[in-house]
């Protein structure tokens, strides 16, 4: 829990009533929505990357690049979503601080946006998140407000908003509503312009984990809507629910413990995922995680988080069942933020020796399937 000095802390954040039929709440507003979609404007597209493979495959494997965003990483188009959403709502007022219960990436971004139009703000995040994120936090302005055990997130973030007279974003529960999934300049609908000159402009796969679950529904949202054939797959780390509540199509299954894997993964299943709009999930370990976002780096040079590892590793898997199969196509998934983020974790061997994990044999797994076409059958 949050220690007696956090806790005056935020107590203190002012509480200030506001009018919203004053013109001068109204101005406010106006420039603050402003300001917001002015960042959107001004930002360009996120590059998509190829992956190296054979060839004689006939298989082109991509990666979105959200880590060149303003804040680095796919968090920066949800934070917006949510400040479009909560500002629109009437939910984000000027003096009240915006509250947000996340393990790092998010609270990164919402402090920018935050900052952007002038509220306070504070993110209530495990202890265990790593240094960087939290100085990235607390250099766009936020504050970071810790908690002992992940599960306890949701319920501090809430009466801390209820302290200070705040308001909560909950990612977890908006993430998918906020976002326009028909459109508006989308995920989605960016990986799909982006590929109208590839070789195969309707990817047979898109893969993408789930932290809120925000980007796995509008992905798979945008699909169904535009009627295309891919299929939409979400790769779950260790210490996550969302495979078994996919599975047992249990919508109350919760886990006992965190992810590893700091931004997707959750203990319980959160309100924005939605089961039903994907086609299918890999369960994967967190060695295979970390094995992945190395072969990156030598594969292309770019260093980025385990999340990425995570997608990355499922991708190739299906990657391996398309070259067995003799099919041809093209396979998206995505880098989610970088990886100087996490240089003491998932390019730590410190760190992977205190926390048990090998990854040797989901390293010469990958090896083998770029040298060969065949997958060692290492899950």
């Amino acid at each position: 829990m949050s220690t007696p000095q956090e806790r005056a802390t935020a107590s203190a954040t002012p509480t200030l009533d506001v009018d919203r039929s004053d013109p001068t709440y109204r101005t406010w507003l106006n420039e603050a929505v402003r300001k917001v979609q002015a960042d959107a404007n001004r930002s360009a597209d996120t590059h998509l990357l190829r992956f190296p493979l054979p060839e004689e495959w006939g298989i082109d494997l991509y990666l979105k690049d959200e880590s060149t965003h303003p804040t680095g990483s796919l968090k920066h188009r949800l934070a917006r979503s949510l400040f479009l959403y909560g500002l629109c709502n009437g939910w984000i007022r000027p003096g009240h601080p915006v509250i947000e219960a996340s393990s790092g990436s998010t609270a990164v971004s919402e402090a920018y946006f935050a900052k952007l139009i002038g509220v306070p703000f504070i993110a209530v995040m495990p202890r265990t998140t790593s240094a960087e994120k939290c100085r990235l936090i607390e250099f766009h302005g936020g504050r970071c407000h810790f908690v002992d055990d992940s599960r306890t997130m949701y319920a501090e973030s809430a009466a801390l908003a209820d302290r200070t007279g705040g308001h909560y974003m909950d990612q977890f529960t908006y993430a998918e509503r906020a976002t326009d999934w028909r459109g508006n300049n989308n995920i989605a609908q960016s990986i799909y312009q982006q590929l109208e000159l590839e070789r195969y402009p309707e990817p047979a796969w898109i893969v993408t984990t789930a932290g809120t679950g925000g980007t796995s529904a509008t992905i798979a949202r945008y699909v169904h809507y535009m009627q295309y054939d891919t299929r939409i797959c979400v790769p779950d780390p260790e210490n996550s629910c969302f495979f078994d509540g996919w599975v047992n199509e249990d919508p109350g299954c919760t886990t006992d413990c965190g992810s590893r894997i700091e931004g997707i993964g959750r203990p319980r299943m959160e309100p924005s995922f939605l089961p039903g709009a994907i086609d299918r999930m890999m369960k994967v370990p967190d060695a295979a995680s970390v094995a992945a976002v190395r072969a990156l780096e030598a594969a292309i040079g770019r260093k980025a988080g385990g999340s990425t590892g995570t997608g990355l590793w499922s991708a190739l898997k299906i990657v391996a069942e398309m070259v067995a199969q003799g099919s041809r196509g093209s396979v998206v998934t995505l880098i989610c933020d970088p990886g100087d983020r996490y240089l003491d974790k998932y390019y730590s061997d410190a760190w992977l020796e205190e926390q048990g994990l090998d990854i040797s044999p989901y390293a010469a797994a990958i090896e083998s399937l770029i040298a060969t076409g065949v997958w060692s059958g290492t899950d």
